[in-house]
């Protein structure tokens, strides 16, 4: 069974029904306002709280004669309502709409992406504390270099989206503000206790200088954010396709009953997920640059951001989720081999033990650079000759001669390299107790 990682919730946000109803919410709560500083009589008010309501069909009906939507749409609304529709949209402009509902649809579709990402640290978490001690190879350039385990692996990726959670959910916070302030931002035919008290109702923050717009770095922010948060599942992903690689094949994303990974080749079982999410995680970075160009606008605003907002809106925060539950999917049920681990642990001939003898020859009272060139000739020549590194090391007389056989097996202890773990761990996640995947 394949499984779909777009949450309902998420793509419904974005409909245009939705947004239309988001539009509506933001007007009800400017009448209500009204009514409480006593602009709109209460049976006004009643009525329009019983009667507002739109038909889909018939804005897109209107709008193909008006060419602008708030007029189509607030159209529609007077159908419904009657004549105390009047009271509607009253001293407002278009943008005072539009922006304000988009805070909250903004502040609703990244608290989903936040809810996401705290769902992935836990998957995370969950692994790093399963896999701990469980030593594999550290690779620097790609290249064997010391041990460190599956654990911090995994560990390492947690921190960091901890920290996209802080940088998101911070964003989030700039964008759900609202303006209800008038054409250029003055109040002219408004008031600013009336929109504070409409933004109270809708839970957004008033925008303490708007011009006819919210000023449009709040949502570069936010979208920046999604960008550098696309960034770490990039990384992840990278890893993860590095790791299955058949030469490696330290993990393994899981294979379904039937699924098939090649049409021309049977064997084959590829990260296509990894990815897919790869690729993705590079269109929602692309969208955070139109996000910035975005910012500026002819004085109090022209409309070259909207074009661009009505694709990058539910595009960014739909894709941010999807990503973000897909990989939590596949981490879930990645197929971790600790015995490849082991293999390629010794698969450099266990040359990574080269700076523990290079320390053992300095703490000896070896000048660093004498001791580096005769751990290095060891090194080179297991390297070029596929020959057990500490092998070699125990039977040359240049090094045996400072070092004795009980200190050279302390030395090539793997263990060794997971002596602060528990330190690493518990800095991270408050414990360094296993806990079941």
């Amino acid at each position: 069974m394949i499984e779909r990682y777009t949450r309902p919730e998420m793509g419904a946000l974005w409909t245009l029904e939705n947004k239309f109803a988001a539009w509506l919410e933001v007007e009800l709560a400017v009448c209500e306002a009204w009514r409480s500083l006593g602009r709109i009589p209460d049976d006004a008010m009643a009525e329009i709280r019983e009667k507002a309501a739109f038909d889909l069909d018939r804005i897109l009906e209107i709008e193909k004669t008006t060419r602008h939507d708030v007029i189509a749409f607030l159209t529609a609304v007077e159908e419904k309502v009657g004549p105390s529709a009047r009271y509607i949209h009253l001293g407002c402009t278009s943008s005072d709409i539009v922006d304000t509902a988009n805070g909250l649809l903004l502040g609703r579709a990244g608290d989903m992406v936040v809810e996401a990402i705290d769902s992935l640290v836990e998957q995370l978490k969950s692994m790093a504390l399963a896999h701990k001690g469980r030593l594999c190879m550290g690779r620097t350039h790609g290249i064997h270099a010391e041990p460190t385990s599956f654990a911090l692996k995994m560990t390492s990726f947690a921190a960091e989206f901890m920290r996209h959670r802080e940088r998101v959910a911070e964003a989030v916070k700039g964008v759900k503000v609202g303006k209800i302030s008038g054409a250029v931002g003055t109040y002219a035919f408004l008031s600013p206790e009336m929109e504070e008290r409409a933004l109270n109702i809708l839970g957004l923050k008033v925008d303490p200088v708007s011009t006819q717009i919210v000023q449009r770095d709040r949502h570069a922010a936010f979208f920046t954010a999604l960008a550098v948060m696309a960034g770490g599942v990039e990384r992840l992903c990278v890893e993860l396709r590095h790791l299955q690689r058949t030469e490696v094949l330290e993990v393994e994303e899981g294979f379904a009953k039937g699924q098939k990974g090649s049409s021309a080749m049977p064997h084959k079982k590829n990260p296509i997920s990894a990815e897919n999410m790869t690729g993705l995680s590079r269109l929602i970075r692309s969208n955070s640059l139109a996000s910035m160009e975005n910012m500026a606008l002819w004085h109090e605003r022209d409309i070259s951001h909207s074009s661009v907002e009505r694709v990058i809106m539910p595009d960014s925060t739909i894709l941010a989720d999807y990503v973000l539950h897909r990989l939590r999917g596949v981490l879930s049920r990645l197929v971790v081999k600790p015995e490849n681990m082991e293999r390629n642990l010794m698969g450099s001939y266990g040359l990574f033990f080269s700076q523990r003898v290079l320390l053992g020859l300095v703490d000896k009272g070896l000048p660093r650079q004498e001791a580096y060139e005769k751990v290095q000739a060891v090194a080179m020549r297991c390297w070029e000759e596929s020959r057990p590194f500490p092998d070699e090391v125990r039977a040359e007389p240049s090094i045996t001669e400072h070092l004795g056989p009980d200190e050279l097996e302390e030395l090539f202890d793997p263990g060794y390299y997971l002596g602060h773990e528990d330190l690493i761990l518990k800095r991270v996640f408050g414990t360094c107790e296993t806990t079941a995947t």
